[in-house]
């Protein structure tokens, strides 16, 4: 099964970055209203903010709450709605409750993102809006992303990539709009912390949100707590990493992290790097 959306880049006759916002601006203003789904990371912040200027009331941004997404994830979100005024609501999603979630295959984000969308589907017929969108970008056309397919089969909007806005320039407009996610490190849910095949359970989840919350605590910026059975797999950022590996940091790190529940601790070192556990599909 492919998860990979085809489009062709061709930087050559690529718009200015101003231009794409205009499209994009242009492009939300004519949907009658909008439904954003916002995890709160920079592309969904961005399209949030897009939307709110587009649409003012005419959108709504909605944001999926479950074991998998974390107490800092809602806290920074929490802090970015307050700063904007953007129009917003939570929901539950019990994506837990499907086993083929759980199971942890390779495409376990579709189950995730399929629960989300059909939410958000009820959601659009009973506040009466007439579509649905997500963050995707250019850039994530490149890489394995289930969740696509679950977005294609809901008829779901994808704003950002039908004006070709790529990862970096929606930082560089999130900057210049002064969102405060315009350098957030990337995040993902906290079940992409576990291998594939481990099972996805609350009490997962909560062990692994322990413990990035202590070495967020020690300071660090960009990293991930991936779970091996009784083993923390710390991978942080290659330019932290040399901070992590002093014997006084390693030590503090050791000792939070089996604080925080697990019995061994390493740090990977070839430090973090986005999708580390697709080389085991």
């Amino acid at each position: 099964m492919s998860s990979v959306i085809q489009i062709r880049l061709d930087d050559s006759s690529s718009p200015s970055l101003d231009e794409k916002q205009s499209q994009l601006l242009s492009n939300l203003a004519k949907l009658p209203s909008l439904i954003v789904a916002l995890s709160g990371g920079a592309d969904s912040a961005y399209l949030a903010w897009a939307a709110h200027q587009s649409l003012a009331n005419r959108a709504l941004s909605v944001t999926a709450i479950s074991p998998s997404y974390s107490a800092y994830d809602r806290d920074q979100l929490t802090s970015f709605l307050q700063q904007f005024s953007i129009r917003h609501q939570f929901v539950e999603t019990h994506e837990m409750d499907n086993a083929s979630y759980r199971a942890n295959a390779g495409d376990r984000c579709y189950f995730c993102k399929d629960e989300l969308f059909r939410v958000l589907d009820e959601l659009a017929v009973a506040q009466n809006f007439s579509a649905i969108a997500y963050g995707v970008n250019a850039d994530d056309t490149l890489d394995f992303r289930p969740g696509h397919k679950a977005a294609a089969e809901h008829h779901v909007l994808a704003p950002l990539l039908d004006v070709r806005l790529r990862k970096s320039e929606i930082r560089e407009l999130s900057r210049r709009a002064n969102l405060p996610t315009w350098d957030r490190p990337a995040s993902a849910c906290l079940a992409s912390r576990l291998p594939y095949g481990t099972e996805v359970t609350p009490e997962r989840l909560a062990l692994i949100d322990r413990a990035e919350a202590a070495l967020r605590d020690l300071g660090f910026r960009q990293f991930r707590v991936r779970l091996h059975d009784k083993l923390a797999r710390v991978e942080i950022a290659p330019d932290e990493l040399p901070r992590a590996l002093t014997p006084e940091m390693a030590a503090a790190i050791n000792a939070r992290l089996k604080s925080a529940g697990f019995l061994y601790v390493s740090l990977d070192l070839e430090g973090y790097r986005q999708g580390s556990l697709n080389a085991a599909l």
